[in-house]
Order: structure tokens, then sequence, then C-alpha cells
């Protein structure tokens, strides 16, 4: 058996290398800080526009200038190299040059939601051992009531109206006039103009040179175990995936435009809607607060080159009722990440690009925080539909069997792991936890993901559903995604998640929860439909026990199903 799965081994390792050309298959892993690659890559485009927040352009040379600028006032106000800051700010110009300053001076940036309740805050706070804070003024309220006792000894408050255009930050300041509090000058707080001003009068050197193996973010996730850890990135982990950006994505280049919605403290948002286009010469354009209802007029105003996002997003462009006269054809690459796409939400968006002229499908990626974000992709015709493509240059994807760890053949289903350049350092201060998720095989280190999927014959990847929502049905293993893609076959239904629920002999049993389209009544004749449309495609043990209509499924802060909170 040993000799079998040997030989099975050697026989389907890499087939997705057909895929690339022969010096694309590996990367060389960048020895700078995020920061310092920003700098070798932005040499030759200095004068082009880097940001652009609510049609107020920053060029590259001048948001280097404010970083720098940034890393003074850090330096002024005592952080060190090493020392922990955290950023609690929504997409602005602020939040990007502070992530860059902290880099500069050898810091490492915690990147925090500022819709966290207090006491994840807190304990964010006080699990990374943050000594400073960055924070968007809508937080404070929160952070008041929470930041003493803790090691935080200054905190810098940020307006998102400080970068916008005059009139509407004027705006803006009104609207919220009475509705943020916010603190008065003290020691303890100071506001962001104020903070930069500091910067000037810091003469000293503030560029600590920094290696790859070197930490530079925290980021957060619930792992495979759904607990909150703090994931511990490296310069080396992020800047790998620019130079698979690079390759994967040759087309752009100055004068892209990506829509950034996707947040800064997401890792997709992080690495895939600023990162990467900063680095890759393009335009990040900053949204702080996505409104599916104006997709459109961001659509229409900016002309952006590439749209990342997660599912909801592309539901709510296919869905937006002014989307249907606008014009898509300059649009190079649209990208889903974040959460699965089914097969037939993907065949939606793609006959919705076609029909608004656009030249491309939606390539779906796949990955996690722990990988520093997307580990594959659909490039090089490698995007079947339903799939997340093939690992990106330098990375390895294998399929185990859950129980055994032995490597699965094509087609067969598993839990997916992955190696290379991305693999994070480990779970901050968390050794047994880093330890259950890594392991060590021919001197790579592996992340177990949680996730059941396949790979075909050429390599490309099938996710199929989170490991832990697999349903163990009078001892058959039930997945809930696949009735989930049969019951979104169908055409007046919009939505649809499913979870398993007790039984007394059958241990669980599906209960599927259904979202009918616009206009769409659940009759006891669409109730019958659905259910025979299951009868017919899935087998017996798998057919939900019930269906239970409902206006929308719960989602996440940033835009999953939130199948926990589903009943």
């Amino acid at each position: 058996m040993k000799i079998f799965d040997k030989l099975k081994k050697l026989k389907y390792k890499h087939p997705w290398d057909k895929y690339y050309k022969k010096d694309e298959r590996t990367i060389k892993v960048p020895e700078e800080s995020l920061y310092e690659y920003l700098v070798k890559c932005s040499e030759y485009n200095l004068n082009c526009t880097a940001l652009n927040y609510f049609g107020n352009k920053m060029s590259y040379k001048s948001m280097l200038n404010k970083v720098d600028l940034c890393a003074r006032a850090l330096k002024s106000q005592g952080v060190r190299e090493n020392d922990v800051v955290t950023i609690c700010m929504a997409n602005t110009p602020e939040a990007v040059i502070a992530l860059y300053a902290v880099n500069k001076i050898g810091a490492v940036a915690n990147m925090i939601h500022p819709l966290s309740a207090e006491e994840e805050i807190k304990y964010s706070l006080e699990s990374t051992k943050s000594v400073f804070l960055i924070t968007i003024d809508l937080s404070y309220a929160k952070v008041k009531n929470v930041i003493e006792g803790t090691d935080i000894y200054k905190a810098v408050i940020v307006s998102a109206a400080d970068s916008m255009p005059k009139y509407m930050g004027v705006a803006y300041r009104l609207s919220t006039l009475f509705k943020v509090d916010k603190p008065k000058k003290t020691e303890k707080y100071m506001y962001w103009n104020t903070f930069m001003e500091r910067g000037k009068k810091y003469k000293e050197k503030v560029l600590v040179h920094r290696k790859q193996d070197d930490n530079c973010l925290i980021l957060h996730s619930g792992g495979t175990t759904g607990t909150p850890k703090n994931i511990l990135l490296t310069n080396g982990n992020v800047n790998s995936i620019m130079e698979q950006a690079k390759i994967i994505f040759p087309n752009i280049t100055t004068g892209d435009k990506f829509l950034s919605v996707l947040p800064l403290f997401h890792c997709f948002g992080l690495v895939v809607c600023v990162h990467a286009p900063l680095c890759l010469g393009a335009t990040a354009i900053l949204v702080p607060q996505f409104d599916a209802g104006r997709f459109d007029k961001l659509i229409t105003k900016y002309h952006p080159t590439v749209l990342p996002g997660v599912p909801t997003l592309f539901e709510a462009l296919t869905k937006n009722k002014y989307m249907d006269n606008v014009d898509l054809s300059y649009v190079k690459y649209v990208i889903s990440g974040g959460d699965s796409l089914s097969k037939t939400k993907n065949e939606e968006v793609n006959n919705f690009l076609k029909d608004h002229g656009c030249n491309v499908t939606i390539l779906q990626g796949y990955g996690m925080t722990e990988t520093s974000g997307p580990t594959c992709i659909g490039s090089f015709g490698s995007d079947k539909l339903g799939s997340v493509g093939i690992p990106l240059p330098g990375n390895e994807v294998k399929i185990i069997e859950p129980n055994t760890g032995l490597e699965v053949g094509p087609g067969e289903v598993g839990e997916i792991c992955l190696t290379g350049p991305t693999v994070m350092k480990g779970y901050l201060d968390n050794e047994e936890e880093t330890n259950n998720i890594i392991f060590v095989e021919d001197n790579k280190r592996w992340v177990h993901t949680g996730d059941l999927g396949y790979m075909d014959e050429d390599g490309v990847i099938f996710f199929v559903q989170r490991l832990k929502r697999m349903l163990i049905v009078s001892g058959y293993n039930v997945y809930p995604s696949h009735i989930e893609d049969i019951i979104m076959e169908l055409p007046f239904v919009e939505n649809c998640g499913v979870i398993g629920v007790p039984h007394p002999y059958k241990v669980q049993v599906p209960k599927a929860y259904i979202v009918l389209k616009k206009n769409q009544k659940a009759t006891n004749e669409i109730k019958r439909e659905i259910k025979q449309h299951c009868e017919k495609k899935l087998a017996k043990y798998m057919l939900p026990k019930e269906y239970e209509f409902k206006e929308s499924l719960p989602k996440t802060m940033i835009g999953k199903v939130d199948y926990k909170n589903l009943d």
C-alpha cells in the first residue's frame, strides 16, 4: 500500500506545471521589507497616481513622502523596532500611509476591524502587546472604554474626512458632528494632523532594513477551529505574493486601477487590493465603506480595470439595476476570493460580464490568512467553471485523507493542504495551535486548511466546503455545499445555506435555508418543486429534512455566509 501511495504521489506531482513556462514555476523570495519592496517597485512611476480617495489623487512620490513623515512621527513618539502598532482603520490614505510607515521603522502592524466590539479590541490590544494605536474616530467610543490596562501609551485619532476633497470633508464632518465621540487633545490622544507635524521635527534615521523572515503583520482568523487567533506574517510571506502576481497578471501596469473595496484589516483586502496594485504600479481606488446600491456609480466614475471582491460583492454587481447600460469592456481582471463562488453564481457573473462587453471571465482564487492570502487562482486557462485554479508559482497543493494523512488521487475529495513561501510564521505566542495546523514533510512546511476539495488530472483545484461543515448522516459523509449547489440550480432561488440539525438516530440531517429571488413567493408549489428537484438530483441520505424560507442569510463582517447564526 505504501509503495502504491508513493507511486501515485510521484505520478501526480505538480500536474499544474503545464500552465506555466519553465522559468515561471518558482520565484525568488524578496529579501526586503514591504516598504523597501514598494520603493523598489515605484522607482519609475513616482509621478503616477498611487491612491485615489473620493477623487483626491495622491502620486507615488507624495505617498512615499507622507510615509516617511509618518515614520518620523512614530519615532518621535517613541515607537521602536519590533514594537506592535495597532491600526484600527477603514480604507483611507492614512491607513495605507500608517501601514508602510510602521513597516519602514521595523515595527509590526496589527490590523483590526474598526467595527469590532469593545472586548474584541481589548483582546487584540492585550494579546498582541500593542504599545501604540492609530484608529478612526468612529471607533474612539469603544477604544476609550478598553484602553486602560493595556500597554497602549498613545493613540492617534483619524477622521475619514482628513483626506477627502474639501467640500466633501466639510459635509462629512457636519453629518457626524453629534454622532461621533471625540477625545480632547491630551498626551494620551493626538489627532492625525498634529501627529504628522511632530514628524517634521524628528531628524534621526528612521529606515530599518528588514529581511524576509522578519515579522511585519499581525492579521486575524479563526483558523480551522473557529477560535480567534493572531496570525504572524513576515515580509517574505507578503512580498512573495507580489512576485507571483507579476507572473499571473502580466497585463497589469501603470494606469491600471484596482477598485479597493475590501478592507485593509482583511488579508485579501490588504494584499490584493492595496499592496498588489501599489507594487504593480497601478492605482488603488480606496473605498472606506461599500454601498451595494452605489456600485454603479463607483464603476462609472472611476472605470477600474481590476475588480477584486468577495462573492457578495459580485452578487451586488449583477443585481444593481443601474448597471444595465454600463460598458465593462475596459476591465482586465475580475477576481473573486474570501469565500467560495458556486457554479451557478459563477455562470451568472460570467454572463453579466459578457452582456456588458467584458472580454474576461471571473477568476476564483483560494487561500487563507495563514498563507498570506491567495495560494491558487484560475490563471492561464486553468479557470475551469467552479474551480479555484492552480497553485501560484512556488506554491504546492496536495489533497489528503483527513484521517490517515495519505495523499489521494485525482478527483478524490480530501483535505486541501498548502505549502509555499507565503505560509505564515505561526500563531502569535501559541505554539500548540501552530503545530496543530502546520506539519513538516519533505523539509516543507504544510498547512492543514480545514477545507475539503479535490484536484483533477490537470492539477486544477476544486473547493468543496469547510471540513467542519461536513455532516455525518447515518455514517455517510454529506457535503452541505453540494446540496446548496443543487438547490441553487433552480431559477427562482437567490441563495441557499445548508446546516446539520440533530436527529434521534441518524445523528445529523441536513436542513436547507432558502432565499427566493425578488417578487417570488414561498408557496407550497415552490416548496414542492424544490423537494422534487432535490429528490431527483440527490441520494436519499443527502435530502434535507426541512426547507425553510428566509428573507436573507446572515453574513459575517466581510460578507461570508455566517453558518453559525443560520437558524
